[in-house]
Formats: structure tokens, C-alpha cells, sequence
């Protein structure tokens, strides 16, 4: 199993190029399952959990072919071509939907289309529990008749899903996902109230458009969807991943440096951006995308809570705690989305950091210097929180089960050892 070593005290300077955004590229794909035409998507990470959904979409009968790169290509984003044409299996298995909980999306494609779908119940990251009840009532809404058999999910729609009125009783990123792609099928209207706003909703909801779909209200609360028979395939470029920008400003931050990030988009997390203002970073509007700084000065602590979008991701929570880890005195980190993130902290004493957790609540408070030691990724964000710290810490840091790392971020050692981080990764 492979394992990071990083050796701390070096300051980051130069040029990181942002990917396309993992949590938009999923649904993206799971949408090409609602057309019999080929979907095109442009800026494609190449990451751990594409590579399995697309495992599962090929499962159900997806072709996907992608655009070879030509030498003396920059590493960009791939481009993939899916075309399900028939779809000859409607069953999602355990053995791929366990590994990643995404994957349950294929739910209302499949039977909005189909009319019928069996999915086992997710898994992923151990965050929490983070139970699929609002998806399922969503369909339910739509028509669909769902019954619970042996761990999955057995849902038919024989005569086609109907539009209808949903209320989400919480925001929902993936259960907003998973019913506005099924109501682009449904017949009539379909309003989603109380429905997510994170730019990876409105990146869907765009290319369901450019599909034929016919949504008003993106980028809203309230979304409207008018139906269709069918969709067609589009072109479409997945925007530039906002917690993989953030994620990187806040290790130029933790170092000192001067980091350009190339093809950042500053408008997709002003929040988390006005939070790293605050610990006294330079955050600065650049032509080709955003550009991170702190030369020379202390970092200031800060207080947050996670919020749905527009407020500060909780993809963003594990990271700020690797930075206010160095702070000149207390941060407090309030976690409101998933009761189970906080499994990073203990990884983080184990450098030295000083975190005192309080029910859904961290008080971090900074120390003069971290130390290298060997620790544990436990998910995708916590993992990378430990990338931050041991950058700063003297010495040398191990981080083992960095598959979670790979699940999300592209070429995280080289693009952080281009930028002078002493980072490599070691295979056994």
C-alpha cells in the first residue's frame, strides 16, 4: 500500500494548476445515463473515484472511450466520451457501490429511464452516516415505488416517473443530484425546494440544459424542472475544483510562499477565501486564476462553522485545521454537516497539534512547532489535512492509506514538489 513522506520547512513557490472538480465530475457522468447519445466532458480529473464510477457506468452498458494525450500536452484535465445506448444491466452491486458512496446516484437515471433500478444502499468516506432517506423520498414523490431487499434498493417506475412537488427537510447535495437528474425524465413539472446550491449542483443542472433538459431557478433553492421524453447528448467542460483550490491555498499558507493557482475559479468559494483573509494570507485575483501569499507573517487564528454552500464546505474544514494548527492562539472549527469528521484530530496530535474536541466542536490552539511522526489517513479530506501539516512540521512525516488522497486529489506530490515541497510517494 502506498505512503507519502514529506519532509517539512519548505516554502511553496510557483505554479499549481487546478483540475476539473471531482465532486461535479461524478454526477456529470452519471448523467450520460439519461441519454442514448453521447455525452462529451472536457477537463476530467484523473482520479481514483472516476475511474470506479466509471467502472459501474460500464456495468450498466456505458461505452466510454477518451482523447488520448499528445506529447508535449500540458497535464490537463482528459476528455471522455459516454455513450449509453442500452442500458442491458439495471442492478448497481454491492462490491462497486460499497466503494463509493457517489455511485447510489445511478438510482434515478436508471429509473427515470428504465423504470426500474436495484442499487445496494452506499458507502465511501466514514463520515457519518449520511443516510439516503432523501433520496428516496424524492423518487417516492416522482412516482417511484422503492422497497428495501437484502441491502439494496429496489425501485420501479413501470409506467414512468410523474413530476411533483419536493421539499427537502435539510439541503441535500446528492440527494439534490439524484432527483434533478430523475425529473428531467419525469413526466411534467417537477419543483425541488430547499434544493443545494454548491457550483457542482449548477454545473449539472447546465449540462442537463445543454442536454435538452428544461430547469429554471439554477444556482437557487427552488428549482423548476420541465420534463422531457428524452435528452440528448452535449459537450461540456467541468468547472475547476473549488476544495482542491482551497486545499492549496491553504498549504501556501501554512508554508509561506507565493503559489500561483492556475485556472482557479475565486468566485466558487469566497467564503473559505474571506476565512484565509482573516489568518493574514494575500488572496488576490490573478488573469489566470488566483494567487495565494504570505511571506514573512504570523498567521492569525479564526473561527468558522461548516455550512451548505454559499457558506464554509465542510470539504474545507480538515484542511483549515491543519493551517490554524501554527496560528498565534485559539481557533474554533464548529463541524454541522457530518457528525464523524473530526477523525483527523487525533492524527494531528500525533504532530504535536493542540485540539481539544467538544461534541461538534474543535478548539485548536496554535503550537510553535509541529513535529514529523507517522500517521493514518482516515478519508479523503482528513488525509490531505495531514499533507498541510507535515509540510510545516520539522522532520520527517509518513502518511499511510493515501488511496484515500487518490480518490480526490490529481498529482497532489507532484504538483506540490514542482512548487519546492520536499514530497514523494513510496510503493511497497
Amino acid at each position: 500500500m502506498d505512503r507519502i513522506r514529506i519532509v517539512g520547512g519548505s516554502e511553496l513557490k510557483g505554479t499549481i494548476p487546478i483540475s476539473g472538480a471531482k465532486n461535479a465530475t461524478l454526477p456529470l457522468l452519471i448523467a450520460s445515463l439519461l441519454t442514448r447519445d453521447t455525452l462529451t466532458l472536457k477537463n476530467v480529473p484523473n482520479l481514483a473515484d472516476v475511474h470506479l464510477l466509471l467502472r459501474i457506468l460500464r456495468h450498466h452498458g456505458t461505452d466510454v472511450a477518451v482523447d488520448g494525450r499528445r506529447p508535449g500536452q500540458p497535464l490537463i484535465g482528459d476528455t471522455y466520451h459516454i455513450k449509453s445506448r442500452d442500458i442491458f444491466d439495471t442492478t448497481a452491486p454491492y462490491e462497486l457501490v460499497s466503494k463509493m458512496r457517489a455511485s447510489f446516484w445511478v438510482i434515478g437515471p436508471l429509473i427515470a429511464r428504465c423504470g426500474e433500478a436495484r442499487v445496494s444502499l452506499p458507502g465511501g468516506c466514514a463520515i457519518g452516516t449520511r443516510p439516503v432517506d432523501l433520496h428516496l423520498e424524492g423518487l417516492k414523490t416522482l412516482g417511484a415505488d422503492i422497497e428495501l431487499e437484502g441491502g439494496y434498493v429496489v425501485a420501479r417506475a413501470p409506467n414512468g416517473l410523474q413530476g411533483g412537488r419536493i421539499i427537502f427537510p435539510k439541503v441535500s447535495v446528492g440527494a439534490t443530484h439524484n432527483v434533478l437528474m430523475a425529473a428531467s425524465l419525469a413526466r411534467g413539472e417537477t419543483v425541488i425546494e430547499n434544493a443545494a446550491r454548491e457550483p457542482e449542483v449548477v454545473d449539472l443542472a447546465n449540462c442537463l440544459v445543454k442536454m435538452g433538459a428544461q430547469i429554471e431557478g439554477i444556482g437557487t433553492s427552488t428549482l423548476h424542472v420541465q420534463g422531457k421524453q428524452e435528452l440528448e447528448g452535449a459537450v461540456h467542460t467541468v468547472l475547476p475544483d473549488r476544495i482542491e483550490t482551497g486545499t492549496y491555498a491553504m498549504a501556501v499558507a501554512a508554508t509561506g510562499g507565493d503559489v500561483l493557482l492556475q485556472g482557479a475559479n475565486p468566485d466558487l468559494l469566497s467564503s473559505a477565501l474571506e476565512v484565509l483573509k482573516k489568518t493574514g494570507v494575500s488572496v488576490a485575483a490573478h488573469p489566470e486564476g488566483l494567487k495565494i501569499s504570505r511571506n514573512g507573517g504570523s498567521l492569525e487564528p479564526t473561527s468558522i462553522e461548516t455550512q451548505p454552500y454559499p457558506g464554509f464546505p465542510t470539504d474545507l474544514q480538515a484542511q483549515l485545521m491543519g493551517l490554524v494548527t501554527k496560528a498565534q492562539g485559539t481557533s474554533v472549527i464548529r463541524e454541522t454537516i457530518f457528525e464523524n469528521r473530526f477523525m483527523h484530530v487525533q492524527e494531528l496530535a500525533r504532530l504535536g497539534a493542540d485540539i481539544e474536541l467538544t461534541g461538534d466542536t474543535a478548539i485548536v490552539t496554535g503550537v510553535d512547532s509541529l513535529r514529523g511522526a507517522q500517521v493514518m489517513a482516515t478519508d479523503l479530506r482528513a488525509s490531505v489535512s495531514l499533507v498541510i501539516a507535515g509540510l510545516v512540521a520539522d522532520g520527517e512525516t509518513i502518511i499511510n492509506r493515501v488511496y484515500h488522497l487518490d480518490r480526490g486529489f490529481e498529482r497532489i506530490e507532484e504538483k506540490l514538489g514542482e512548487c519546492g515541497a520536499i514530497i514523494e510517494r513510496l510503493s511497497t
